[in-house]
């Protein structure tokens, strides 16, 4: 979820801030079923934005998820996902993501500290970037940043227990291809 230009090799004089190109950002989630094989699914739908500060090593990430976008390829599946049992998706259209602090291992970002927020419910969550580039975007012709981040919840402390254990798991890994252009 979060980027930042050192890929480039030169370190900003300042703060850029970064669109979520939401046409080109699916987030991913895997879970457990039945004890016999892992589902997965994406949502469609993802907005916010990602403010670097390079040289200081600081930034922000806002992200934000609507919920009822939810893709599994199964119509009926995703009917039960957005249902009260699960995402609940009348009362609470979106997710979302807020960092506290990134974290940097010399002039790379390996994480983003922060709070999802799910149910109505807010939990710390640490993202890993796993890997990131930034670039002039060659259509755009601006700069842009992408990669993967990833993470783990359990769903239980958001309070989406149904069939959890034996039928699905607690543990949701999340994987989150993310691209950014430079605003404006």
């Amino acid at each position: 979820m979060a980027f930042t230009s050192l890929a480039a090799g030169a370190a900003l004089a300042q703060a850029e801030t970064y669109k979520i190109d939401s046409q080109h950002t699916f987030p991913t989630f895997e879970i457990e079923h039945l004890g016999l094989s892992t589902q997965i699914g994406r949502f469609n739908e993802t907005r916010g934005q990602i403010v670097l500060d390079a040289a200081a090593k600081t930034g922000s990430v806002e992200v934000t998820v609507n919920t009822a976008s939810i893709d599994t390829g199964l119509k009926a599946l995703e009917d039960e996902l957005r249902s009260a049992s699960f995402f609940n998706v009348e009362k609470f259209p979106t997710m979302t993501f807020k960092s506290r602090k990134l974290v940097f291992d010399g002039d790379r970002l390996v994480s983003v500290d922060g709070d999802l927020t799910l149910l109505g419910v807010t939990r710390p969550l640490t993202l890993r970037v796993e890997s990131m580039r930034c670039a002039t975007h060659p259509m755009a012709k601006r700069r842009a940043c992408g990669g993967v981040v990833t993470g783990t919840l359990n769903r239980a402390e958001f309070g989406m227990t149904k069939f959890a254990p034996a039928l699905l798991g607690h543990e949701v890994k999340l994987r989150f291809p993310v691209e950014a252009l430079i605003d404006g």
